[in-house]
Protein backbone atom coordinates (compact mmCIF):
# COMPACT_ATOMS: atom_id res chain seq x y z
CA UNK A 1 0.00 0.00 0.00
CA UNK A 2 1.58 3.56 -0.87
CA UNK A 3 2.84 5.65 1.95
CA UNK A 4 -0.25 8.28 3.53
CA UNK A 5 0.60 11.54 1.84
CA UNK A 6 0.31 14.60 3.91
CA UNK A 7 -0.39 18.48 3.04
CA UNK A 8 -0.23 18.01 -0.18
CA UNK A 9 -1.25 21.09 -2.45
CA UNK A 10 -4.54 20.58 -4.38
CA UNK A 11 -8.12 21.60 -5.33
CA UNK A 12 -11.57 19.66 -5.23
CA UNK A 13 -12.42 19.45 -9.02
CA UNK A 14 -16.02 17.78 -8.37
CA UNK A 15 -17.68 16.54 -4.99
CA UNK A 16 -20.87 14.44 -5.01
CA UNK A 17 -22.47 12.95 -1.95
CA UNK A 18 -21.58 9.24 -1.27
CA UNK A 19 -23.60 6.87 1.05
CA UNK A 20 -25.41 9.04 4.28
CA UNK A 21 -22.48 11.16 5.62
CA UNK A 22 -19.75 11.51 3.04
CA UNK A 23 -18.40 12.91 -0.01
CA UNK A 24 -16.51 11.22 -3.52
CA UNK A 25 -14.42 13.95 -4.77
CA UNK A 26 -12.26 14.12 -7.68
CA UNK A 27 -9.26 16.04 -6.90
CA UNK A 28 -6.24 18.22 -9.06
CA UNK A 29 -2.87 17.54 -6.62
CA UNK A 30 0.54 18.55 -7.39
CA UNK A 31 2.39 15.30 -7.00
CA UNK A 32 0.18 12.61 -8.08
CA UNK A 33 -2.39 14.31 -10.82
CA UNK A 34 -6.01 13.79 -10.92
CA UNK A 35 -6.87 11.52 -7.69
CA UNK A 36 -10.52 10.00 -6.68
CA UNK A 37 -10.81 10.64 -2.52
CA UNK A 38 -13.63 9.68 -0.52
CA UNK A 39 -14.24 12.11 2.72
CA UNK A 40 -16.10 10.17 5.03
CA UNK A 41 -18.89 11.68 8.11
CA UNK A 42 -18.27 15.32 6.19
CA UNK A 43 -21.96 15.42 6.21
CA UNK A 44 -22.65 14.85 9.85
CA UNK A 45 -23.27 17.19 12.04
CA UNK A 46 -19.64 17.19 13.81
CA UNK A 47 -16.64 16.70 11.50
CA UNK A 48 -13.29 17.70 11.25
CA UNK A 49 -13.37 18.52 7.96
CA UNK A 50 -15.55 21.58 7.19
CA UNK A 51 -17.55 20.45 4.27
CA UNK A 52 -17.95 23.93 3.06
CA UNK A 53 -14.03 23.79 2.27
CA UNK A 54 -14.48 20.32 -0.09
CA UNK A 55 -15.79 22.38 -2.64
CA UNK A 56 -14.41 23.54 -6.22
CA UNK A 57 -12.20 27.19 -6.37
CA UNK A 58 -10.70 26.91 -3.12
CA UNK A 59 -6.93 25.73 -2.56
CA UNK A 60 -6.20 23.21 -0.26
CA UNK A 61 -3.32 21.21 1.77
CA UNK A 62 -4.44 17.70 1.45
CA UNK A 63 -3.88 14.84 3.67
CA UNK A 64 -4.80 11.24 2.29
CA UNK A 65 -4.10 7.65 1.93
CA UNK A 66 -4.39 5.93 -1.72
CA UNK A 67 -6.14 2.22 -1.63
CA UNK A 68 -6.29 1.42 -5.05
CA UNK A 69 -8.79 3.48 -7.40
CA UNK A 70 -10.36 5.52 -4.68
CA UNK A 71 -8.37 6.79 -1.42
CA UNK A 72 -9.39 7.68 1.82
CA UNK A 73 -9.10 11.81 2.41
CA UNK A 74 -7.75 12.01 6.55
CA UNK A 75 -8.10 15.92 6.68
CA UNK A 76 -8.02 19.22 4.06
CA UNK A 77 -6.70 22.84 4.77
CA UNK A 78 -8.11 25.67 3.24
CA UNK A 79 -5.21 27.90 1.55
CA UNK A 80 -6.97 30.05 -0.60
CA UNK A 81 -10.34 30.63 -1.87
CA UNK A 82 -11.12 31.87 -5.72
CA UNK A 83 -14.03 34.19 -5.60
CA UNK A 84 -15.31 34.17 -8.61
CA UNK A 85 -19.27 35.24 -10.25
CA UNK A 86 -20.74 35.21 -13.61
CA UNK A 87 -18.90 34.16 -16.52
CA UNK A 88 -15.29 33.91 -14.50
CA UNK A 89 -17.37 30.84 -12.60
CA UNK A 90 -18.53 29.54 -15.34
CA UNK A 91 -15.17 28.85 -16.77
CA UNK A 92 -13.97 27.90 -14.05
CA UNK A 93 -16.51 24.98 -13.94
CA UNK A 94 -15.63 24.08 -17.69
CA UNK A 95 -11.84 23.85 -17.07
CA UNK A 96 -12.94 21.67 -13.89
CA UNK A 97 -15.34 18.72 -16.41
CA UNK A 98 -12.79 18.72 -18.53
CA UNK A 99 -10.11 17.43 -16.25
CA UNK A 100 -12.55 14.94 -14.74
CA UNK A 101 -13.55 14.17 -18.40
CA UNK A 102 -10.28 14.35 -19.81
CA UNK A 103 -6.97 14.02 -18.05
CA UNK A 104 -6.23 10.12 -16.53
CA UNK A 105 -6.55 9.50 -12.62
CA UNK A 106 -2.81 9.16 -11.16
CA UNK A 107 -0.64 10.95 -13.98
CA UNK A 108 1.05 13.53 -12.20
CA UNK A 109 1.63 16.91 -14.32
CA UNK A 110 2.87 19.49 -12.07
CA UNK A 111 3.36 22.06 -14.55
CA UNK A 112 -0.23 21.88 -15.15
CA UNK A 113 -1.43 21.87 -12.22
CA UNK A 114 0.36 25.75 -11.32
CA UNK A 115 -1.10 26.41 -15.05
CA UNK A 116 -4.64 25.56 -13.60
CA UNK A 117 -3.68 27.55 -10.63
CA UNK A 118 -2.56 30.38 -12.46
CA UNK A 119 -5.77 30.34 -14.84
CA UNK A 120 -7.91 30.40 -11.59
CA UNK A 121 -6.08 33.64 -10.15
CA UNK A 122 -6.52 35.37 -13.39
CA UNK A 123 -9.98 34.21 -13.58
CA UNK A 124 -10.26 35.92 -10.06
CA UNK A 125 -8.53 39.42 -11.57
CA UNK A 126 -11.55 39.75 -14.08
CA UNK A 127 -9.29 38.41 -16.94
CA UNK A 128 -11.22 37.94 -20.30
CA UNK A 129 -11.74 34.32 -19.90
CA UNK A 130 -11.96 33.13 -23.76
CA UNK A 131 -8.00 33.40 -24.63
CA UNK A 132 -7.45 31.90 -20.99
CA UNK A 133 -9.32 29.20 -22.13
CA UNK A 134 -8.19 28.62 -25.58
CA UNK A 135 -4.46 27.96 -23.60
CA UNK A 136 -5.35 25.97 -20.95
CA UNK A 137 -7.20 23.53 -23.72
CA UNK A 138 -4.13 23.46 -25.40
CA UNK A 139 -1.57 22.83 -22.59
CA UNK A 140 -3.99 20.48 -21.49
CA UNK A 141 -3.99 18.05 -24.76
CA UNK A 142 -0.15 19.08 -25.01
CA UNK A 143 -0.02 17.52 -21.39
CA UNK A 144 -1.54 14.38 -22.13
CA UNK A 145 0.54 13.83 -25.52
CA UNK A 146 -1.78 15.19 -27.68
CA UNK A 147 -0.48 19.19 -29.10
CA UNK A 148 -1.67 20.09 -32.63
CA UNK A 149 -0.15 20.71 -34.94
CA UNK A 150 -0.50 24.37 -35.29
CA UNK A 151 2.79 26.02 -36.93
CA UNK A 152 3.63 23.50 -39.55
CA UNK A 153 1.15 22.48 -42.54
CA UNK A 154 0.29 18.55 -42.05
CA UNK A 155 1.14 17.45 -45.97
CA UNK A 156 4.05 19.24 -46.81
CA UNK A 157 5.68 20.63 -43.63
CA UNK A 158 5.70 23.99 -44.50
CA UNK A 159 5.47 26.66 -42.31
CA UNK A 160 1.86 28.39 -41.61
CA UNK A 161 1.61 31.75 -43.26
CA UNK A 162 -0.54 34.01 -41.38
CA UNK A 163 -2.76 35.48 -44.07
CA UNK A 164 -3.95 31.80 -45.66
CA UNK A 165 -6.75 30.56 -44.43
CA UNK A 166 -6.45 26.22 -43.65
CA UNK A 167 -9.01 23.65 -42.48
CA UNK A 168 -7.37 21.65 -39.49
CA UNK A 169 -7.59 17.83 -40.08
CA UNK A 170 -7.89 16.65 -36.01
CA UNK A 171 -5.71 13.80 -36.40
CA UNK A 172 -3.28 15.11 -39.03
CA UNK A 173 -3.16 19.25 -38.62
CA UNK A 174 -3.50 22.04 -40.66
CA UNK A 175 -4.07 21.93 -44.44
CA UNK A 176 -4.30 24.99 -46.92
CA UNK A 177 -8.03 25.20 -47.39
CA UNK A 178 -9.86 24.86 -50.39
CA UNK A 179 -13.58 24.87 -51.25
CA UNK A 180 -14.34 20.93 -51.56
CA UNK A 181 -13.45 21.03 -47.61
CA UNK A 182 -15.94 22.71 -46.65
CA UNK A 183 -16.54 25.66 -43.99
CA UNK A 184 -14.38 28.68 -44.25
CA UNK A 185 -11.14 27.34 -42.32
CA UNK A 186 -9.24 29.75 -39.86
CA UNK A 187 -7.08 31.86 -40.70
CA UNK A 188 -2.91 31.44 -40.71
CA UNK A 189 -2.76 33.84 -37.98
CA UNK A 190 -5.32 32.07 -35.70
CA UNK A 191 -3.49 29.22 -35.86
CA UNK A 192 0.55 30.63 -35.42
CA UNK A 193 -0.79 32.94 -32.30
CA UNK A 194 -2.00 29.98 -30.52
CA UNK A 195 1.56 27.95 -31.25
CA UNK A 196 3.34 30.92 -29.85
CA UNK A 197 1.36 32.17 -27.27
CA UNK A 198 0.53 35.41 -28.32
CA UNK A 199 -3.19 37.05 -27.84
CA UNK A 200 -4.96 36.56 -31.23
CA UNK A 201 -7.28 39.45 -32.84
CA UNK A 202 -10.95 39.12 -31.59
CA UNK A 203 -12.37 38.20 -34.84
CA UNK A 204 -9.80 34.51 -34.96
CA UNK A 205 -11.17 33.67 -31.02
CA UNK A 206 -14.31 32.34 -32.04
CA UNK A 207 -12.69 29.83 -34.82
CA UNK A 208 -9.94 28.80 -32.18
CA UNK A 209 -13.09 28.21 -29.96
CA UNK A 210 -14.17 25.93 -32.48
CA UNK A 211 -10.67 24.21 -33.28
CA UNK A 212 -10.23 23.10 -29.59
CA UNK A 213 -13.73 22.18 -29.14
CA UNK A 214 -12.96 19.51 -31.97
CA UNK A 215 -9.95 18.22 -30.51
CA UNK A 216 -11.36 17.76 -26.92
CA UNK A 217 -14.44 16.15 -28.63
CA UNK A 218 -12.41 13.68 -30.62
CA UNK A 219 -10.57 12.76 -27.44
CA UNK A 220 -13.81 12.62 -25.34
CA UNK A 221 -15.01 9.95 -27.91
CA UNK A 222 -16.99 12.75 -29.34
CA UNK A 223 -19.23 12.69 -26.03
CA UNK A 224 -20.13 16.03 -25.14
CA UNK A 225 -19.18 18.22 -21.89
CA UNK A 226 -22.23 19.00 -19.73
CA UNK A 227 -20.67 22.69 -19.44
CA UNK A 228 -20.92 22.98 -23.49
CA UNK A 229 -24.61 23.28 -23.59
CA UNK A 230 -24.73 26.72 -20.87
CA UNK A 231 -25.72 29.64 -22.85
CA UNK A 232 -22.93 31.63 -22.21
CA UNK A 233 -20.03 28.58 -23.20
CA UNK A 234 -22.73 27.64 -26.26
CA UNK A 235 -22.52 30.78 -28.08
CA UNK A 236 -18.90 32.51 -27.42
CA UNK A 237 -18.42 36.23 -27.87
CA UNK A 238 -15.09 37.60 -28.30
CA UNK A 239 -14.38 38.22 -25.12
CA UNK A 240 -17.17 35.62 -23.07
CA UNK A 241 -16.18 32.37 -21.61
CA UNK A 242 -16.29 29.67 -23.53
Amino acid sequence: MPAPVSLEPGYVLHARPWRETSLLLECLTAEHGRIGLIARGVRGAHTPTARADLQPLRRLRLSYSRQGELGRLHAAELMVLHALGGEALLAALYVNELLVRLLPREDAHAHLFAQYQTLLEQLSGARASAWLLRRFERDLLEAMGYAPLLDREAESGAPVQAGLRYAYAPERGPLRWQPHLGGSGLRGSALLALAHDQVPEAQDLPDLRRLLRELISLHLGGRALASWSLAPLARPRPHAAD
